[in-house]
Formats: C-alpha cells, sequence, structure tokens
C-alpha cells in the first residue's frame, strides 16, 4: 500500500484549501482548525444540505476532467452530472421555491430559509453548468481527435443530406409535430425534460412572418449516426437535423431565427393520505407531475427576443428562472455517444464473479447459505445470485412461503417473475411494492398489477412511511421442519443498477434474522409491532436510537481510556440528532473516520467540536451505495469483538425517522471480518478516487503526485474474492487490509 500524500488545493481557485491526507488508515489526524468566535451550538456547525449536494456533483463533473479516466467514461461522468441536476431542480429546488412562494421562512436547521437557499443554489447551480459547457468543449475536442465527430447542419456533406433526407422521412417525420404559434394554435404542453425548436419563418414570396415550435420527440435517439468518413464516427444531433428540413416542415418558408429550449417541471408527488384506492391515487398524481409548474427553463443565449419573449410568457416563467446557455442543451443526452464500438475509450471489461461456494454447491443457493453466512459485494460478485436466490425459491417444491420488498426494480424485472412464477406454482407470495418510490412510481404499479395477476398478495405499506428496506424470505421445509432463509441488502432489488452501483447482499438461514424479518412484514402488512426484535432495528421505531445509544458508548469507553473508534460509511448525513452525538463523541475523544459520497452535514476538523472526525468521499468507475457502520466496543478498530451493522438507511432525518429502514447486526464472524478489514478498510486506504473535507464543506482531491500506483479500492475488490465468499479453497489468501484485533 502506498504512503501518505501530502495536499492539494481545491481545483476551483475560489474554494479554500483543504489540508488532509489521502489513505485514512495510514495518517494521524491532521490539527484541527482553530475557529474564533464559532458557536458549537448555533446552526454554523452544521452545513447547508443543498450546497453539500452541489459540491457532490461538483465531484461528479471533475471526474469528466480526470485523465486517469477514460475518455468516454468521462463523456458519461459528464452525462450524469446533467442528470443529477436536472433531478435536483425538480425536486429539492421545486419544494424550496414551493415554500418560499408560501412565505415560509422557517429555517433549515444550518440557519437558512427557503429563500436564501434558492439564492446560493442559483448561484452555485449557474457556475455548473456553465462549467459543464467547458468541460464539454474539452472533451469534444477530444473525441474528434480520437475519431469521434459531432457535426452541424452547415457541415455536411451532399451525400451526407441524402441520407440524413431518407432518415428524416422515414424515422423523424411521422412522430414530428410542427406547430405554429398564433391565436388560432395555442401553445403546446411541453412535459418534464422537454426539448423544443422555436422557430422565427418567413415566407419567401411575400415575406409573411410565422413563429412555430418544433417539440422534439423523447422516443427518438437526440444523435443521428452519419456513415463513417475517414475512419472517423461521425453524429448530427437531432435539432441540427430539423433545422436542416424546416423547408420539408414549412414549405415555402425560411429561417430567420430560431432558438432550442429544454423544460424542466416541478416533479415532487402529492398524494392524499386518505385515499381509498392507493394504486388510482398515484396514476393520477403521476399525470399532475407531468404537468408541474415550469421551474427551469434552458434556453439558447442567442435567441431572438421575439421568441424568447413568447416561450417566457406561454411557460410562465420569469427571469430567474432561466438559464441562457451558449452550447449544447439537455446533456444528459450525452450519455448516447458512450459508444460500446469503442472499447479502447471504456473501462476495461469486468465480469462480476459467482462467489465460489455457491460453485461448490453446484450453483445450489440454500446449501451454499446453510453452510454458513455469506456477504455478497455488489458489483464485484453478481447480482444474479440474488435472482437466482428466489428463481430457485420458485421452482423447489420443499419452498412454501416467499415474501419480499420492492422498492426500485427493472422494467423486465427478473426478481418481479421469479415471483410470478412462485405464486403460479401454488406457494404463498407477499410482494410489498413500494408505490413511493421516487420517479419509480408507474413502473412498480405495474409491476404490483403484474404480481396481483399472478396471485400474489401485494400490499403498499404506509401512507406516511416509506418502505425502503431490502428484505427477502424464503420458508422451506427441510426433515420436518421449516427453515427461514433470508436476504438483506444495502440496496435495490435491481439487477442494472447492481452492475455500477456498490451494495451488500447478506444470505443468512440464522433464525433469529429469519424471525426479525417476517416480524418486519407483519408490521408494514398488518401494523402489528415487532416487538422485540433479536438482531434488527428498525425505522422510525429503534433504528436511529440504537445508532445513538452505540455512539454514546463509544464516548463512554473512551472516558474510560479503551480505545473508541467508529468507522462509517453511507451515501448521505445530514440528520441533526446523530450529527450532534458525533460531536459529542468526538469532543470526548471517540476517533471517527466517515466515508460519505454525496450530502455531508457535518463539519469535521474544528477544535474543539470535531478535532477527532474526518470525511472522505469516493467518487469512481462504481457508485458508491452501500451503508456500514462500524464501531469499537471498548476494542477500537479492526476488532473481533467489534459491533458490525449494514444498513439500508442513510443518515437523515426521512430516513431515520419517516421511512421503514433496517439496521442488520453482523454476527458471524468470517463476514464481519470481510465487512471491517476488508471493505471498510479499502475504502479508508483509497487513495486514487478520493476527496477529503474540509471544516467548511468543501472537498479537494487527495494528492497523488510521487505516487506511482494509488491505491484504488475499486480495483482492490474487483481483484480480491470477498472472504465470506470463498469455497472450499478456503480464505487464506484472500488480502486484509488491516490486522484485526482480539
Amino acid at each position: 500500500m502506498t504512503g501518505i500524500s501530502d495536499t492539494l488545493p481545491f481545483e476551483r481557485e475560489d474554494k479554500p484549501v483543504a489540508m488532509s491526507p489521502a489513505n485514512f488508515l495510514q495518517a494521524p489526524f491532521a490539527d484541527p482548525v482553530k475557529m474564533p468566535g464559532f458557536d458549537f451550538q448555533g446552526p454554523e456547525r452544521f452545513h447547508n444540505r443543498e450546497l453539500s449536494w452541489l459540491g457532490f456533483n461538483w465531484r461528479v463533473l471533475e471526474e469528466a476532467e480526470n485523465p486517469r479516466v477514460p475518455l468516454l467514461e468521462r463523456l458519461r461522468f459528464l452525462s450524469i452530472s446533467a442528470t443529477n441536476l436536472d433531478e435536483f431542480y425538480t425536486v429539492r429546488v421545486a419544494g424550496l421555491r414551493e415554500l418560499a412562494h408560501a412565505g415560509n421562512t422557517t429555517p433549515a436547521i444550518d440557519g437558512l430559509t427557503p429563500a436564501e437557499q434558492l439564492v446560493l443554489i442559483s448561484t452555485e447551480a449557474r457556475r455548473l453548468m456553465e462549467h459543464q459547457q467547458v468541460v464539454w468543449d474539452r472533451l469534444r475536442a477530444e473525441m474528434e481527435d480520437e475519431g469521434i465527430c459531432l457535426l452541424t447542419h452547415d457541415n455536411l456533406t451532399e451525400p451526407d443530406k441524402a441520407y440524413l433526407l431518407d432518415v428524416f422521412l422515414n424515422e423523424v417525420f411521422p412522430v414530428l409535430s410542427p406547430l405554429a404559434i398564433d391565436p388560432a394554435h395555442p401553445f403546446p404542453f411541453i412535459p418534464n425534460t422537454g426539448f423544443a425548436l422555436a422557430l422565427q419563418l418567413e415566407r419567401g414570396a411575400d415575406r409573411r412572418k410565422l413563429q412555430a415550435l418544433l417539440p422534439i420527440p423523447q422516443q427518438i435517439a437526440r444523435f443521428v449516426q452519419l456513415g463513417s468518413k475517414d475512419g472517423n464516427l461521425r453524429f448530427l444531433p437531432l435539432e441540427e437535423l430539423l433545422l436542416l428540413h424546416v423547408g420539408d416542415l414549412f414549405p415555402g418558408y425560411l429561417t430567420a431565427g430560431h432558438c432550442a429550449f429544454r423544460v424542466l417541471r416541478d416533479s415532487d408527488l402529492e398524494v392524499e393520505d386518505e385515499a381509498e384506492d392507493l394504486v388510482r391515487e398515484f396514476e393520477v398524481a403521476l399525470k399532475r407531475r407531468r404537468r408541474g409548474e415550469v421551474i427551469r427553463l434552458k434556453l439558447s443565449s442567442d435567441a431572438p427576443s421575439a421568441l424568447r419573449r413568447v416561450i417566457m410568457q406561454e411557460l410562465h416563467v420569469s427571469e430567474i428562472d432561466v438559464i441562457e446557455l451558449a452550447g449544447l442543451i439537455g446533456m444528459s443526452d450525452l450519455k448516447e455517444l458512450v459508444l460500446d464500438s469503442r472499447p479502447d475509450l471504456l473501462w476495461p471489461s469486468f465480469t462480476p464473479r459467482v462467489p465460489e461456494r455457491v460453485q461448490d454447491h453446484e450453483g445450489d443457493m440454500f446449501a451454499a447459505i446453510a453452510q454458513k453466512d455469506m456477504l455478497l459485494h455488489h458489483p464485484y460478485e453478481t447480482f444474479d445470485m440474488v435472482v437466482r436466490f428466489l428463481h430457485q425459491a420458485a421452482n423447489d417444491p420443499d419452498v412454501l412461503a416467499i415474501k419480499q420488498t420492492l422498492y426500485r426494480t427493472s422494467n423486465e424485472s427478473p426478481i418481479v417473475e421469479a415471483l410470478c412464477e412462485a405464486a403460479e406454482e401454488g406457494k404463498s407470495v407477499t410482494a410489498l411494492v413500494e408505490l413511493k418510490a421516487r420517479f419509480d412510481e408507474a413502473a412498480n404499479i405495474r409491476q404490483s398489477r403484474r404480481l396481483e395477476r399472478a396471485g400474489a398478495h401485494v400490499v403498499y405499506g404506509f401512507i406516511n412511511y416509506k418502505t425502503h428496506a431490502k428484505i427477502s424470505t424464503v420458508v422451506r421445509r427441510e426433515n420436518g421442519k421449516l427453515v427461514t432463509y433470508t436476504h438483506f441488502g444495502t440496496g435495490n432489488y435491481h439487477p442494472i443498477t447492481a452492475r455500477i452501483y456498490t451494495d451488500l447482499s447478506l444470505f443468512t438461514c440464522d433464525a433469529a434474522l429469519g424471525r426479525d424479518a417476517t416480524k418486519v412484514f407483519n408490521y408494514v402488512s398488518g401494523y402489528a409491532p415487532p416487538e422485540p426484535l433479536e438482531s434488527l432495528a428498525i425505522s422510525p421505531l429503534k433504528l436511529k436510537s440504537t445508532l445513538l445509544e452505540r455512539i454514546e458508548a463509544e464516548g463512554d469507553y473512551a472516558e474510560a481510556g479503551k480505545p473508541a473508534e467508529i468507522w462509517a460509511k453511507m451515501n448521505s448525513i445530514v440528520e441533526r440528532d446523530v450529527i450532534d452525538a458525533l460531536y459529542r463523541a468526538s469532543q470526548r475523544g471517540v476517533k471517527i473516520n466517515l466515508v460519505v459520497r454525496g450530502i455531508c452535514g457535518l463539519r469535521p476538523g474544528i477544535e474543539g467540536l470535531s478535532e477527532n472526525i474526518r470525511v472522505k468521499s469516493i467518487i469512481g468507475r462504481f457508485l458508491e451505495h452501500s451503508r456500514i457502520v462500524c464501531f469499537g466496543n471498548g476494542h477500537g478498530l479492526p476488532a473481533k469483538k467489534a459491533k458490525v451493522y449494514i444498513s439500508s438507511a442513510d443518515w437523515m432525518d426521512r430516513n431515520l425517522n419517516r421511512r421503514v429502514e433496517t439496521l442488520v447486526e453482523i454476527k458471524n464472524a468470517t463476514v464481519k471480518a470481510q465487512i471491517v478489514s476488508q471493505i471498510m478498510a479499502a475504502n479508508l486506504a483509497d487513495e486514487a478516487q478520493s476527496w477529503i473535507m474540509a471544516p467548511d464543506g468543501s472537498f479537494s482531491r487527495a494528492d497523488l503526485s510521487g505516487i506511482e500506483h494509488p491505491f484504488n479500492c475499486h480495483r482492490f475488490f474487483m481483484e480480491n474474492p470477498s472472504l465470506s465468499g470463498r469455497g472450499s479453497a478456503g480464505a487464506a489468501d484472500v488480502p486484509e487490509l488491516t490486522h484485526t484485533r482480539d
């Protein structure tokens, strides 16, 4: 493992320098920052959630500038940053706007009112979008050097135009709806993320003027591929194709001016609490989402003033909602140019592993789990094992019942297929489908109806709480007794996202965990309080209090002179009580290492408040999604007697107080060692993909100068199997990054 790196200023000059090590495992805690006059009890002890999220999206965007990342993967990061920002506006910004318009001045935990947050968000988001254009210009130039060219309608050859005419007439023209804009033709509805061309036209014969609109169908690819030329791959944006054929759409007219624009609408759902038919209420709410208020209008910076005026008027937007861009509008579509045909510009191919123990048992998941608990680390171990678990259950005559939560899953879900198959085979199947999974509501409605047709019992959980827990149970008759096999996950039952999200899957036939899981299902389906639970804590009941008790206990160990440490990994930390508990633990001497991918409302490294807390973020090939927390339990970390948990919950108010989530205690020694000494140790040791958080909330890259081969945790996991998945070969040759104390 490489040594400690020095420091690197944040790449944006207006951000302060963060002075922290790359490798948390090897480095001592940095000297804390002195902040005279800082109020440890005031709102300034928290970093604003929305600005923290924008900081995360800056980190995503800056991966698009990382020379260590292959070119088309950098283009993918640029597309992801645009998609992320769209969702941020349609949900978070939309909610803040609604509060501000209603006159709500209640401050967030950091002391900022909705109106104050909107001002700061607007400034930072505009800078982010401007930098996206800068990054795109650089990537486009690099792509041209690699033979991937993006054309305009002005630099096409005559053969190109002949080919594109055929494409236009046969693949585009049939689905277009060119619309005049005048009193006889109302301005059309442009849906959320809708993209359109606005045209100023002039008839050659009598100089008659016409304003028109060309909504660009979302069902058509944004980039049209032309034939290769001189070995180059060439593409034309769809809007350029339309400009080329304005004369075919409006015969006799010439283009006098044009602009492109894209619309974002309020996408938050409002559902009546007392709805008699929850599915129907969600279907109505989805239609309302489509027609939500416009919250952002992206517009070409050179738009003719008359077109700009009519677009703003018809969409009911003010100047503050308009963002003018000199460049590409709709950058999320750039993902279409991440070409499988250029593997030389992509990450090297990677095939997820099948655990050796499953292979030892010839694919029999029940036999592999019965041998001992097994923790799979996705995507390094294939998610197909989760699918196999359910398909095997569906076809096993000894299986009596299956219960399954579904929060997000794919459209053609193999999980749903297995559940339907089991129900059709006469097994008792209960599917807990969460209709409130944002942007997956329509898909979940379809899946629930499919399950009902197959004969499964479908329940929707609570009106006020989302069921975000990831649990599956299979009840099997073995030797005259019923055995419950249980799967707990940190991520969704979604085989597509499981290829790029890092998550954990615990398979166990531990009787206590099986009883706990069954009680959770009974709680959600029948409101029966799940008391007592043996190895599980759930929100909104005991998960938060369990965390607070464990954090407090570490403080007690520290004051007693015993080793006291906390390691935690998650997507977001913003819950006030948890952050304050971590601050108190730091003040009592607990050493706290946090790996937080996205939002972090905690300020590390402040003298007297958080000098024993440090925070890093990992942004790389895979999206860090697993939630883990380890407590030294009086023995420090890593240690065999540590308290170790995996969870479906981030440390956010909604997850800990308004959702059904799980916190699963890991008691199997091998699984515990895998989590602490392999997974968490590698995340803390990572240098290649790490960003270090400063007290003001900014992040800086770890300085890799002088490090020939910086440690990369994603590469480590791709190259080394998980401890608990090893089979007859044993685990002796599997690297552990840390020596585990007794």
